[in-house]
């Protein structure tokens, strides 16, 4: 496991994009291939996805509807799941911590290309949820 986390943070140093409180990899692949690879990778750690958010889609139909032309992106998904090993670790040290379950990865395409990547969590306990979204992130990047 540690492998996997040095793996993943080593991407992610090597190869971040970070806007606000984002951290994101870029994908070397299609959309659909990356969104493939996340759905796997996250079935591959033995967790559930309980929903996909297909927010690309969203924002290209109702863009006119609020008044933009602007597309923000060609394709946009946010793979949303939990982990109860990691959730309950978390909440036992803070129970607040609730606020940021459930846990999500997005893959989302604009002109730039296909990247993956997640939020980014307070310092402290959070820190196991975003090992174990990079370690996800990294095995989806790298295939």
């Amino acid at each position: 496991m540690k492998l996997r986390i040095a793996a993943a943070l080593a991407l992610l140093a090597t190869h971040p994009v970070m806007a606000g409180e984002t951290m994101a990899v870029t994908y070397d692949g299609s959309f659909d291939d990356a969104a493939f690879a996340v759905e796997s990778a996250i079935v591959g750690q033995g967790l559930v996805i309980d929903y996909v958010s297909h927010v690309g889609e969203m924002l290209n139909r109702t863009g006119a509807d609020v008044g933009s032309e602007q597309m923000l992106f060609k394709q946009a998904d946010i793979f949303v799941f939990c982990s109860a090993v990691v959730s309950r670790e978390v909440m036992e040290a803070d129970p607040m911590n609730i606020a940021h379950c459930p846990y999500g990865i997005f893959v989302a395409e604009n002109d730039d290309g296909v990247m993956i990547g997640r939020r980014d969590y307070p310092e402290g306990a959070m820190d196991k949820v975003e090992e174990l979204l990079d370690a996800i992130i990294t095995e989806a990047a790298e295939g």
